[in-house]
C-alpha cells in the first residue's frame, strides 16, 4: 500500500500552503494561500483518495 503523507506535504509547500497547528487525532491544520482556507491533513494517508481531496482542498491542481 502506498504512503502518500511525504509527497502531500512536498507538493503543499511548493505552493505556498503552511502548517499551522496540530488539529485533533491525527490530523495536522494547515492554510492555503490559494483558497485563503484552513485544511485538515491526515498524518497517515494511505489512499490516493485522500490524497486527492486534500489537493482539491488547498486549491492545487494534482491528482495521484
Amino acid at each position: 500500500m502506498a504512503e502518500y503523507e511525504k509527497k502531500v506535504r512536498e507538493i503543499l509547500r511548493e505552493h505556498g500552503c503552511r502548517f499551522v497547528r496540530r488539529g485533533k487525532g491525527d490530523h495536522d491544520i494547515w492554510y492555503s494561500p490559494i483558497t485563503s482556507v484552513h485544511f485538515p491533513v491526515d498524518t497517515k494517508i494511505k489512499s490516493r483518495f485522500t490524497a486527492n481531496a486534500i489537493m482539491k482542498q488547498s486549491g492545487i491542481d494534482h491528482h495521484f
